[in-house]
This record gives structure tokens, C-alpha cells and sequence, in this order.
């Protein structure tokens, strides 16, 4: 079992799964009802300045939706004195021009505005609210008042043959920065796979708009296009490695390598409430498991891309495969990866995949699940 050598440099915390919206791709839990005992201002701090200390740099605050907690400011405030470069990644709902102010004071240093589609019906039906006007007006007021322009769209089947309406609208919106990101499936987007994964030709075709508009405008914006997993056939490097650099809070304080990692029910994930964070990167069982290649099978064990793609994503493995020290079936040289081409080909039957209803992301679904899943 490897240890850590060095602290984490990346830390999410993700303040409160509570949120707004519904969006049926959300990468929470699908319990997430389950958890109701978040962290307060002062547990908060506490575990910031400990990943501070151990020499985390940057911090994101998000969720759920990070705005529902009414001491933001002051969690920002504490992070901008303690040193950290902090990022908001949030809906906007919640948000006003006071708002913004008021986090610009207390030292936030980056707002990143997510959109569910280009216009307003269907960006308002997966959001399960009137929100896409609002969405407008607060990216709107974080550039005007000197925020660079970060908006991210999650592309799924229904939006992505739009994407040129989509950076249509980042341009028109004046974007620095446009994340167009294919949804990865985890959390409620898993559940939801079939009626949100893409066929081969619209992720083509929407790979093609992308570089076209990255070439034709590229001293405007930067489109940033990411592709869903499913689509290679070589694994990402996830989290730069399990516990390599990144640490993730959840809102009842557990502690986690990834925001995925919640449902890997065979690992007792530490709490900042009981053990230090120091005690947790360094010590845990839950952070070291994965780490090195220690723990690798083949065709991982011997492979020569091990230490660049350290085996793909453990979760993925784990929710596809049931044991997270299978190679990720993304791989094409898994002996799992029929789990995912046998996804590809199911949203290429488009007369099945139109037909699929998605589950919204709310607490009336997740208790229907949680009921499902215990029989």
C-alpha cells in the first residue's frame, strides 16, 4: 500500500447537496437526502486551514448549490486570508448584484456560472425551475464587476446537436471561458445514462463546431470541449491519481479523493468532525488504497501507460464492474469494456434512446430510489 508523499494541493468543498434545481446529470449522490448534518462556519474553517497547512492552493465551493449557505461570504473570506486561490461554481440562483459584491469584497477570486441548455424552455426543463434569464443576468453582473466570464454547459443528447447556439451564446454573453462538458456519468447521471449519452454522430458532429469556433474566435473566448468517457478508448488520468493531489469534503464531512468516490461502499471514508486532515491524507486506509499500483491487476499491472493514466477512474470501475480494482472499463484493453461499447451501441437504437424518461434530481426521486435499491 503506497503512501502520500506530499499534501493535497486541490480542495472541493462541497458545502450542502441542497440545490435549487433538478438537474437529472447532477453528479450527486442519489441518496443524497441521507446526508442532512453539514458542516458549520466554524467545522469549515477549521478543515481549510488544515489543507491549508498541508499545503492545499486552490478551493472550490460547491454543491449542490454552494449560495444556499448564508455564510459563504465569511467561508471565503477565511479561504482569501488564509491564502488560497478560491473558485464559486454555482447555478446563480440565489445570486444578485449585492451578492456579487459582497463576495468580491470578502477576496473570492473566480465565479464559474453553469447553463443546462441555450434557450430558455429546455435550459428550464432540466433545470426543473425558471432559471435561464436569471442565469443571464448574474453572468451578466460577474463580468461587470471584473470577473473573467466562466460559464459551463453540460452537453447531453438533447442539447448537444445545439452547441453552436450554445457558444453563440457564450459570445454573446462576452465569455472568457466556456467549458462545453459531455456529461460523465456518476451519481444521478448514471442513473439517468440512457436517456442522456449522445450517439457517435452528434459527438462528432459536435467536436467539429467546437474546433471550428475555438479556431474562428480564439482572441474572444476559449471553448474548452470536453469528451464523455464512454467515447475513448484510453482512461483519464482521474484526480491526477486517488489521493494524489485532490481532496473532497462533503457537506456531513467526509472526506473523499473524488466527488464520486461516496458510493464505493466497501471503504470507510474518514470524517473531519473525528480525524485531522493531515491524519486522513496521510494515514486513512480510504486515501491509500489506490494510491501507487500497488493494488493493480492486470491488464493495468503490467500496462505502460500505468503511471500516466494510473488505471483510469477507481469509481468507475466500481460502479461498472462491482470491484474498484478492475482496470476502468473505458479501456479498450479492459475485459470489461463491453460495458460501455454495449452503452455506446444502445444510444446509437435511436428509437429506444428517444423514448427513455430521465429521473429528476429531487427529494421525492431519491427517496423512490433509496427505496428501489433496498428491495
Amino acid at each position: 500500500m503506497a503512501s502520500a508523499t506530499s499534501g493535497p494541493r486541490w480542495l472541493l468543498a462541497e458545502l450542502t447537496y441542497k440545490c435549487p434545481l433538478q438537474c437529472p446529470y447532477c453528479s450527486n449522490p442519489t441518496d443524497y437526502t441521507r446526508y442532512q448534518s453539514e458542516l458549520t462556519t466554524e467545522e469549515w474553517i477549521q478543515t481549510m486551514r488544515q489543507a491549508r497547512d498541508l499545503g492545499a492552493v486552490q478551493l472550490g465551493f460547491s454543491g449542490g448549490e454552494p449560495l444556499v449557505r448564508k455564510d459563504l461570504e465569511q467561508l471565503v473570506a477565511a479561504a482569501h486570508e488564509m491564502g488560497y486561490y478560491t473558485n464559486l461554481i454555482t447555478s446563480g440562483i440565489g445570486m444578485d448584484a449585492q451578492r456579487v459584491a459582497d463576495l468580491k469584497e470578502a477576496g473570492l477570486d473566480h465565479i464559474q456560472i453553469s447553463f443546462q441548455a441555450s434557450e430558455e424552455v429546455l435550459n428550464d426543463r432540466f433545470a426543473g425551475t425558471k432559471a435561464f434569464q436569471h442565469k443571464k443576468e448574474m453572468a451578466r453582473e460577474v463580468k461587470a464587476q471584473g470577473y473573467p466570464m466562466v460559464l459551463n454547459f453540460v452537453l447531453y443528447r438533447e442539447n448537444i446537436d445545439r452547441i453552436e447556439d450554445i457558444m453563440d451564446l457564450a459570445l454573446e454573453l462576452d465569455a472568457d471561458q466556456v467549458e462545453l462538458a459531455n456529461t460523465q456519468y456518476y451519481g444521478w447521471a448514471l442513473h439517468n445514462r440512457e436517456g442522456l449519452l449522445p450517439d457517435r454522430e452528434q459527438l462528432a458532429a459536435a467536436q467539429a463546431s467546437a474546433e471550428k469556433y475555438q479556431e474562428k474566435y480564439q482572441d474572444r473566448c476559449r471553448f474548452l470541449y470536453v469528451i464523455p468517457d464512454y467515447y475513448e478508448t484510453r482512461p483519464k488520468a482521474c484526480m491526477s491519481g486517488w489521493g494524489n493531489i485532490f481532496l473532497n469534503i462533503a457537506p456531513d464531512g467526509s472526506a473523499l479523493p473524488c466527488q464520486g468516490a461516496r458510493q464505493m461502499t466497501h471503504i470507510d471514508f474518514p470524517n473531519v468532525r473525528n480525524r485531522s486532515v493531515k491524519e486522513i491524507w496521510f494515514e486513512s486506509n480510504a486515501f491509500n488504497v489506490y494510491r501507487g499500483d500497488e493494488w493493480m491487476r492486470d491488464p493495468c499491472k503490467t500496462c505502460e501507460h500505468r503511471h500516466e493514466d494510473f488505471g483510469g477512474c477507481r469509481c468507475q470501475a466500481y460502479q461498472l464492474t462491482g470491484d474498484a480494482r478492475n482496470a476502468d472499463p473505458v479501456c479498450s484493453l479492459s475485459p470489461d469494456h463491453e460495458l460501455v461499447t454495449q452503452a455506446v451501441e444502445k444510444a446509437q437504437k435511436e428509437e429506444m434512446s428517444r423514448s427513455v424518461k430521465v429521473a429528476f434530481r429531487n427529494p421525492k426521486n431519491a427517496k423512490q430510489l433509496l427505496l428501489n435499491d433496498s428491495g
